[in-house]
This record gives structure tokens, sequence and C-alpha cells, in this order.
């Protein structure tokens, strides 16, 4: 993924197509990339369905763009959107977009974008369709964000545990993208710098994310599979930080 000091991002969501409920932990989420220096949301507001948006808005500080429904069963939403979106770009004045929708009609637009320069980050639902995924440089579902926030509340409710079913098992498929991955740049004994290996999973897979499997990082999710990989940290001389390196287990290896 393109790296810079600090990455300008223009945040752009579809009011019609995702859930106000966790908007705080998607703007969270938004600020580990960069920060959110033009924030708009688009939808129909005369309409009670986006009511619940409101209150967020406000709070947050993201710039309602109303956009009347002129036809029945077609989301207008999309067009301004994309409007807006190339009106930005050629302005030049942000380094990345973040769409948050989980509409499939939003994919030539990140396809163009990226295809500009701009990193592109999506956030929708996991009924997402795989075209606008794989459009991005990186895409986070919402039910993975909203997970992370859940906790807290249930600590203070005494709320039943997290419903397993938002956790994904770690799949055969999964499993070959990481050794894959590793195999792609291991030194001569093995090796690969985990860091380097989560950067290239993220360009083979965008939606790729450990929180999906239920681990908050890729290391503690590679540890987990102690049958299938071997993983060394290394402590940088009088600093707190570890670099930490993965290798394939030998009776894994293909």
């Amino acid at each position: 993924m393109r790296e810079k000091s600090e990455l300008y991002l223009a945040v752009l969501i579809d009011a019609d197509n995702i859930p106000y409920s966790n908007i705080k932990g998607m703007l969270d989420e938004i600020a580990k990339f960069g920060i959110p220096t033009i924030k708009r949301i688009y939808g129909d507001w005369t309409k009670q369905t986006v009511s619940g948006w409101k209150p967020a808005l406000l709070e947050h500080a993201i710039t309602p763009v109303q956009q009347y429904s002129y036809t029945t069963g077609k989301n207008a939403t999309d067009s301004a959107m994309i409007i807006d979106a190339m009106d930005i770009l050629h302005n030049r004045s942000v380094d990345g977009f973040c769409i948050v929708s989980s509409d499939s009609d939003f994919t030539r637009l990140a396809t163009r974008l990226r295809e500009s320069g701009m990193l592109v980050i999506g956030i929708g639902q996991k009924k997402t369709p795989r075209p606008f995924i794989v459009s991005c440089d990186k895409f986070i579902y919402i039910e993975i964000i909203g997970a992370a926030q859940e906790p807290k509340k249930a600590a203070r409710t005494k709320a039943p545990a997290e419903p397993e079913s938002k956790v994904d098992l770690i799949d055969k498929k999964s499993i070959e993208l990481l050794k894959s991955s590793i195999e792609d740049l291991a030194d001569d004994d093995g090796w690969a710098s985990l860091a380097a290996v989560g950067g290239l999973i993220n360009k083979k897979k965008p939606d790729f994310d450990p929180r999906n499997y239920g681990f908050q990082k890729l290391s503690l999710l590679v540890k987990s599979l102690k049958n299938d990989f071997q993983v060394d940290e290394k402590q940088v001389e009088n600093t707190h930080i570890k670099h930490i390196y993965v290798r394939i287990k030998k009776n894994n290896q293909g």
C-alpha cells in the first residue's frame, strides 16, 4: 500500500447503503490511514429512513449532501458521490479516498481513483459484492469494526458476549494465502518479515484482516497456527520495538 507521512483523505459516505450505528468506529478506523480533511455523506434527507444519521453528523462534523430520489428504485446518491469524487480528484486536495458503501456501483469509481494514484479504502458490510472489494487498496468490513466496540458495551451492561457468527473460521484458502505470501518474500532460510507479509497479503486480497478471524493483529493469527508456521521475534537494541519474522514449518512446505 502507498505510504506517506501524513495522508489527507476524502471520506464519502452513502447514507442509503450503510447503517449509522457505528459511525465513530468507522471514523476511528479511517484515522489509522490518515487525516479525513473532507467528510461528506449523501442521501435524501427528506426521508425518514436516513433520519438516524442526523445526530452523528453534528457530533463528527460530517457535511450532509442532499440528493433527491428522482425515480423510485434508483439510488440517486451514487451519481452525486461519483461527481463529487471526480471534482475532488481534479482539485488534487487529498491523497486518498474512503468510500463507505456496500454498493458495487462504486467499483468503476474506485478503479479510476487508483489509476490516478489515489489510495482507496473501502468500508462496507460483508454482503458487499466482490468487484467493489477488489477494486480498493484496502477493504474493511463494518461488522468487524462493530465487533471491536461491542465488548466495551457488554462490560458496562453485562450483556451476552459477541455472537460468534461475526467471526469467520480460518479456512484453508486463507492459510494458503499466508504461505504463498511468505514464500514470495522469504530469504534463503525461509524467513520473511511479518510486516512485509501483511503488506503483500493486502495487495493480493484487500479485505484480508486478522479481525475477520477474531485476532486483533496478524502476529496473533499466525501464532495461533502452530502446526503451519514458526515465529521469531527480535528485539531492537535499546528500544521496545520488536521485529517479527515468520516461516512455514518444514513439514508443511509444498
